[in-house]
């Protein structure tokens, strides 16, 4: 079988690699061996998955059109789970419970074609957590989309719960300024509001030094928090003008709107003045660090909170390319996020759903 440039390439980069650590040419064939077999076994894990979630979805349609039609109950589905263990026995996955949760799943997505796909992705432990913990289809639906594209595990998934990350996304959209929307259109979807990170553990009382340090240590952890596509590429980024040093908190790229991401930290609240300094970061990267093919810089101020009004006035005039967000330390109040959010699904109902419906004609004809 001829190689592909693709795995020429490759090849070429794992010697080139194999030369550098001192790896003999032999055992760097064997690693191209290894990374075969984990690709195909990763490709096995997720074959496996499809034809299992598969196996549950039609289960799932069976046991829901027989409680349906023929009366059956949860007794039955009892019934049912121990028909299995003795037919089968030593197979697991089929309790009461679980079938339970096969009808429930079916009859969840059964009529949306959009989300069906979806969950055939996802392993059945996100699939459970999404549908027991989400009160609307939006939800689900946000869920469902999110950890496919962010490649969530399930702890992340069940912290992204915990964060109430869905009612943040409708209630709170992030600040971005004009010059962000007219040169990254994409970029509402990959910035947020407000990022946890109370992973850090840090007190109350702290400084811009324990911020920096706290996000350099747990880096995977605020990279997962950022959302998928960031790239680290320096803390205290240098920056030179005029004969004059100056340093960047920390400087990302981004490979999906395929820029550098400046951010700036700050442990008070926002204040306007903030942004000529981050502006001035901006074009210098632009002018001293951007390749010909990427796209302008965009800088995001970190701020242990803000106004929303000094921010939409500061916004509205600055031609940086900005955003201005929170960093959160302690967990939301889910609660008052959920209530904030029927509040908002009530407000932005139509009207007709709320609307009493019309009185019917009379069937009597006037005799006039």
């Amino acid at each position: 079988m001829k190689k592909t440039p693709a795995r020429k390439a490759k090849t070429v980069r794992s010697k080139a690699i194999s030369k550098d650590l001192g790896v003999s040419p032999v055992e760097g064939a064997f690693d191209e061996i290894v990374e075969l077999i984990r690709a195909a076994r990763q490709r096995a894990v997720r074959a496996v998955n499809t034809e299992l979630i598969e196996l549950y979805w039609r289960i799932g349609d069976y046991l829901h059109h027989k409680i349906e039609s023929d009366g059956w109950a949860k007794g039955t589905v009892v019934q049912l789970a121990a028909y299995i263990a003795q037919r089968e026995p030593g197979l697991r996955g089929f309790s009461p419970q679980n079938l339970w949760r096969m009808r429930q799943f079916f009859a969840a997505y059964r009529d949306d074609p959009k989300l069906s796909p979806l969950v055939r992705v996802l392993p059945w432990t996100h699939n459970l957590i999404v549908l027991g913990q989400s009160k609307r289809p939006e939800e689900r639906e946000f869920y469902l989309r999110m950890a496919v594209q962010e490649h969530w595990s399930k702890r992340e998934l069940e912290r992204q719960f915990r964060l109430a990350a869905f009612e943040r996304a409708v209630l709170q959209p992030p600040r971005l300024s004009p010059a962000v929307r007219q040169d990254h259109g994409a970029a509402a979807s990959v910035f947020k509001d407000a990022y946890v990170v109370e992973f850090l553990n840090l007190p109350d009382e702290h400084s811009e030094a324990d911020l920096h340090s706290g996000l350099l240590a747990r880096l995977k952890a605020f990279l997962i928090e950022l959302g998928r596509d960031f790239c680290f590429v320096g803390s205290e980024y240098p920056v030179l003008v005029g004969g004059r040093d100056f340093a960047l908190d920390l400087l990302f790229f981004h490979r999906g709107l395929n820029c550098l991401v400046a951010i700036e930290l700050k442990v008070g609240r926002f204040e306007p003045e903030y942004l000529g300094k981050l502006g001035f970061y901006l074009e210098a990267l632009d002018r001293d660090a951007r390749k010909l093919h990427e796209n302008p810089a965009i800088g995001l101020l970190l701020c242990a909170s803000k106004d929303s009004e000094v921010v939409e006035y500061a916004l509205s005039r600055t031609l940086s390319p900005a955003l201005i967000a929170e960093y959160q330390t302690q967990l939301p109040d889910k609660k008052l996020l959920a209530a904030k959010l029927h509040e908002f699904y009530a407000l932005n109902a139509p009207e007709q759903a709320t609307a009493k419906p019309a009185k019917k004609a009379s069937k009597r004809g006037s005799k006039d």
